[in-house]
């Protein structure tokens, strides 16, 4: 065996016996199991965290059922490879196309699928870290038994480390020990191919004379010189979307492209990206550009269309763009304010001239009356009412400290004069 391949690879799992975890989907009497056993499964979506065994699962389906394999990755795949694998699987029987990361296949690639799913030409097998419901369409998603895989717990980490270094022939050969566990569990975060790999990185640092344990300090000085760390579900994932959304707000196109690069290169989801953007735009800009949501609900609707790697692109664009931007915090401070005076104040009645009048009874009793059509006014404007008498001239908008806002202000105060004190 190649000491060259990875550790996870080498170890992988060839029959459900030798599985860790997902006991609910691969012991003895489960569905799954039995469907496997029997020779016949349906479409699959396997849905779980990085490291749990989706491609495990998928490689033993394949090798139990003794059927014609393809296997495409979602990241690097288009449509002309997955036309390419239909194709050839017109002319075998039984044929299973297993596709990692399916969540990232946009519409028009999920749809190539579908035609071939339904004629029974191939087995999908799909793995996503995403909620199906949400990143497959509907009509793929509808012809695929979904299965939820869990993460793996302390003591399945502890064993999957245990069985390495008792099967793998070149750890067994460094005879080591685990004397600590808590830095290797806590840094892979669950994943059980990082733990492996980490594992592993951590083995090779033990040479020479040096004894073969592994304690939580070792990982931790491998750890820190060796890799760069990047857990989606854990601390670190918001400890960088938070870097970058600050850096955004603190004008600082540099920094945000940084903690950009550092979300991509750990395989953060684009559509997590982008929908920060689409908030910080109107929570952070707001009025002082409002193009800038015009930008960032564009950037969302083109990642969506293109994906990664050149969705990196158009992240990026968006990103230095709201980074360059003037800022404003009032929109958020306004409805910030008015929420507050609701839940103190209730269910104010709305003033009788704003409200609608659809029937006879409504308008006898005042609904409506009074009421100064703006259009009717010079400047499209009538200094009437507009809040409940109880708040009657309370300002909840104050204009940022900005250009646009300054412009926003002066008109304000040309129309409302003294009242809100603009």
């Amino acid at each position: 065996m190649n000491q060259h391949i990875p550790l996870a690879e080498r170890i992988r799992p060839h029959s459900l016996d030798d599985m860790i975890g997902q006991e609910h989907l691969v012991g003895r009497g489960s569905i799954l199991r039995t469907a496997i056993e029997h020779g016949r499964i349906p479409s699959i979506i396997f849905w779980g965290p990085p490291g749990t065994g989706k491609t495990t699962l998928a490689n033993i389906i394949a090798s139990h059922l003794k059927v014609p394999f393809f296997q495409l990755s979602a990241i690097s795949a288009g449509v002309k490879e997955v036309r390419e694998v239909i194709a050839e699987a017109r002319e075998k029987t039984g044929a299973v196309l297993f596709i990692d990361e399916i969540h990232r296949f946009n519409k028009g690639q999920q749809d190539a699928l579908l035609g071939a799913v339904e004629k029974g030409i191939i087995t999908l097998i799909g793995a996503t870290t995403e909620n199906p419901s949400f990143e497959v369409n509907a009509a793929l998603l509808s012809r695929c038994q979904v299965y939820v895989l869990k993460a793996l717990d302390k003591k399945d980490l502890v064993q999957l480390m245990e069985s390495a270094l008792q099967k793998d022939v070149y750890l067994r050969a460094k005879k080591i020990s685990l004397k600590e566990t808590e830095a290797l569990l806590n840094i892979s975060g669950g994943d059980g191919r990082k733990l492996l790999n980490l594992l592993e990185m951590v083995a090779e640092a033990i040479t020479g004379e040096r004894s073969a344990i592994i304690t939580d300090e070792l990982v931790m000085k491998v750890a820190q010189k060796r890799i760069a760390l990047y857990d989606k579900s854990g601390e670190q994932h918001y400890d960088i979307i938070s870097a970058f959304i600050k850096s955004i707000r603190g004008s600082d196109p540099n920094a945000a492209v940084y903690w950009l690069a550092r979300m991509i290169e750990g395989g953060e989801d684009v559509k997590f990206i982008a929908r920060r953007l689409v908030i910080l735009s109107s929570e952070d800009i707001g009025n002082a550009n409002p193009t800038a949501l015009v930008m960032a609900n564009a950037c969302f609707d083109a990642v969506n269309k293109i994906g990664f790697p050149e969705s990196s692109i158009i992240l990026s664009q968006c990103a230095t763009y709201l980074a360059a931007s003037p800022k404003s915090n009032a929109a958020v401070a306004a409805i910030g304010e008015a929420m507050s005076i609701v839940k103190k104040t209730g269910d104010l009645p709305v003033p009788l001239h704003i409200r609608n009048a659809p029937t006879k009874l409504m308008k006898d009793l005042g609904y409506g009356k009074e009421y100064a059509y703006s259009h009717n006014y010079e400047n499209n404007f009538s200094p009437q009412e507009y809040l409940p008498d109880a708040i009657a001239g309370k300002k909840l908008y104050d204009p940022g400290k900005n250009a646009r806002e300054e412009e926003l202000r002066k008109y304000l105060r040309q129309l409302w004069k003294e009242k809100y004190n603009y």
